[in-house]
């Protein structure tokens, strides 16, 4: 039994490593451009090895992915103010929510930088949905979190519920997580002065709780 449980440690060991280094890669170069032999030689394993562990550059690239976003959800939720948002409005917990994603634009520039080579890798490569699932389930984890916002929400009316929970929820993660990719990855226009991207995104953030707070 315990070897078992030794082996099981040290192949768990070795998976995040191959993660790691992938995401290293695919971060600097774009994800097309990287091979899983690449990734193999750069951890220092034969391609055969990475192979036991991941079938497919898909099935590679959907776990780096997986892996990364959940560490950056982990660490939002160390941010919280408290451990089920007890004692706050829902209004509170909406723009605890999207300072969230001005967070990710602060610390979590390169992770914004990888998603979008994940976006366009993932599009481009139609991958199978089966492939994809360990993402999807990780997204629709987020969700029972903003559900507390919308019950609390229906309890306090703070924030608007006359528009559907998944609309507002879909709604929100695309403008604010594509603003700040956008900025992340400088695909917006620079001026000659420069300019405070963490200003304007404090400004849709303004929009958005303008739409949805009703106090």
């Amino acid at each position: 039994m315990r070897n078992k449980e030794k082996d099981a440690a040290q192949m768990a060991i070795k998976r995040n490593h191959f993660l790691e280094k992938a995401y290293e890669l695919f971060t600097k170069k774009n994800i097309e451009s990287v091979s899983m032999t690449e990734v193999a030689r750069e951890s220092g394993y034969g391609t055969m090895t990475l192979y036991r562990y991941f079938n497919t550059k898909p099935e590679l690239v959907v776990a780096v992915a997986t892996w990364i976003w959940r560490q950056a959800l982990k660490q939002n939720q160390e941010r919280r103010p408290s451990r089920n948002f007890e004692r706050m409005t829902a209004a509170q917990i909406f723009e605890f929510y999207l300072d969230s994603f001005i967070e990710l634009y602060r610390n979590h520039r390169e992770l914004l930088r990888f998603n979008q080579f994940f976006n366009i890798y993932i599009q481009s490569e139609r991958i199978d949905p089966e492939v994809m699932k360990p993402y999807r389930a990780m997204i629709e984890g987020m969700k029972p979190e903003f559900h507390v916002l919308y019950v609390r929400a229906e309890q306090d009316h703070t924030i608007r519920t006359d528009e559907p929970e998944e609309e507002m929820f879909i709604t929100t993660l695309h403008l604010m997580l594509a603003a700040v990719t956008r900025y992340a990855i400088g695909l917006v226009y620079i001026p000659e002065d420069g300019f405070d991207a963490e200003k304007e995104l404090e400004k849709l953030k303004e929009a958005l709780l303008l739409r949805y707070k009703t106090v």
